[in-house]
């Protein structure tokens, strides 16, 4: 067994990399405390909300390193919070640290279940996030959230989104016409809604917004590329050929308009009869993990057809499910665990300079 000691604990963990910002820990004043009893060994890291999801993870890491070095060595770690507000995002108020884009090649594979339910489970894990339906057409985050009502302006002039609970701001098209009214709108029109939905809204500080983009290969994309740099896009689609056809041309379009592809999520990805517990691939199963491996993007994950969460859309009780019921929200975790991974990779890939926030 090797002696631990504070210098040791800290050397083997000072380089390991913020999962935010991809620089070392040490550097970045993360590493608050070390404290050694024989061979008992305590770290407290200092974590932004940001990184909140990967904290189980990040604590696994830190704790093999020092292992590593010290076997036989007992490690626990401690995080605190790290505050590190965002800057303003490109040229427009929206103050976000990630933005990501979810979309699909066509409609029907639930892409705006998905959008929603990455942003209640960020949240969930502690991360401030924003959710933005640009589907101008078909708007259905509302429905889904079971949110209602009609934004207000602030004292500033700024939009007024409606909020989940006290600490999720929601904007959506849906909230500004009668749901059975339609939208007609032609091109410059749907810009200028995109453009004040983003920067014209009063966002507050946010580590994601999560942005539920309209289905197929519209100039929604082209919109978004202009007016901010955007983190990534997710894709979502379902096992079958037909639909992953067109999950390759959303992938295209966002690759054209030079949006990362943060990965794919394979949805409706088989059916547990409730009943005999067997497992039916109604749509086929891993298309999406290949077609990922085909086109070198990340696979974020596979989520079964879950009759308590499509009956939670449809009631409006999406984010009740997701706080208290277990099996519907692990599928979930691990999807939204792996974009803020692909993230914190990219990050440690390249870590961007460290700038002041804009005031």
């Amino acid at each position: 067994m090797s002696i631990l000691s504070i210098e040791i604990v800290r050397n083997a963990v000072a380089d390991h990399p913020d999962p935010e910002t991809g620089r070392p820990l040490d550097s970045m004043g993360q590493i608050k405390n070390v404290t050694v009893d024989e061979n008992r060994a305590e770290i407290t890291v200092g974590l932004t909300t940001h990184s909140a999801p990967m904290a189980d993870e990040l604590s696994d890491v830190l704790k093999s390193k020092v292992v590593a070095v010290a076997p036989g060595s007992k490690v626990n770690v401690v995080f605190v919070d790290h505050p590190r507000p965002p800057a303003r995002v490109g040229q427009i108020a929206l103050k976000a640290k990630s933005v990501i884009a979810v979309g699909s090649g066509k409609g029907g594979v639930g892409k705006s279940t998905v959008a929603a339910s990455i942003a209640l489970t960020l949240r969930r894990f502690g991360s401030k996030v924003g959710l933005m339906d640009a589907d101008v057409y078909g708007p259905s985050i509302p429905h889904l959230l079971g949110l209602s009502g009609r934004p207000a302006l602030t004292a500033q002039k700024r939009i007024e989104p409606i909020k989940l609970g006290n600490d999720l701001p929601v904007m959506s098209m849906g909230f500004l016409v009668e749901p059975d009214q339609a939208v007609i709108w032609r091109g410059p029109m749907l810009h200028g809604s995109i453009n004040q939905f983003l920067g014209d809204t009063d966002w507050g500080e946010l580590d994601y917004l999560i942005i539920d983009m309209p289905p197929g290969t519209g100039d929604v994309a082209l919109t978004l590329s202009q007016a901010l740099p955007l983190a990534g896009a997710v894709i979502v689609c379902t096992p079958q050929e037909v639909a992953l056809l067109d999950a390759m041309k959303a992938i295209s379009m966002f690759r054209k308009v030079e949006i990362p592809i943060l990965g794919m999520v394979e949805n409706m990805s088989g059916f547990q009869c409730p009943d005999c517990g067997k497992t039916y691939d109604i749509f086929g199963k891993g298309g999406a993990r290949k077609k990922a491996e085909e086109l070198s993007v990340p696979f974020l994950g596979g989520l079964p057809i879950d009759v308590t969460l499509r009956t939670a859309g449809d009631e409006g009780k999406l984010a009740e499910v997701i706080e208290t019921n277990d099996t519907s929200r692990a599928p979930l975790d691990a999807i939204t665990k792996a974009v803020v991974r692909e993230l914190a990779i990219r990050a440690a890939n390249q870590p961007p300079k460290v700038s002041l926030p804009t005031l």
